[in-house]
């Protein structure tokens, strides 16, 4: 259980699929004020249910959070870090990760 002392800052990230084009997944951060990340995802996962509500998408179950040490919210604020371990060089992570070029960037409705 990963608690923290005091009630703080949470960007929960939530993985949806997009059923129509069956191939479209969304990656989508919200800021929650809770008191713990349980609490936190919690409140992400009861909003990512509420979002696919009369949507053509699907909420996946999966959800990671990420608590931000700074009570000050603002410009350059960090709100989501993950870390992960790879073998792969620079370029073969990001081209497998992040830069499949199928990304669609910006604003989607």
């Amino acid at each position: 259980m990963n608690e923290t002392p005091e009630t703080g800052w949470y960007a929960v990230r939530c993985i949806f699929r997009w059923r129509q084009p069956y191939d479209t997944y969304e990656e989508r951060l919200t800021l929650w004020r809770a008191d713990s990340f349980d609490e936190a995802m919690a409140m992400a996962e009861r909003e990512a249910e509420e979002y696919v509500d009369d949507r053509p998408f699907e909420y996946l179950g999966l959800a990671q959070a990420y608590y931000l040490d700074n009570e000050t919210i603002g410009s350059g604020t960090e709100i989501f870090s993950l870390l992960r371990d790879s073998d792969l060089d620079p370029e073969e992570y990001l081209d497998t990760f992040f830069d499949t070029g199928r990304e669609r960037h910006g604003h989607i409705s």
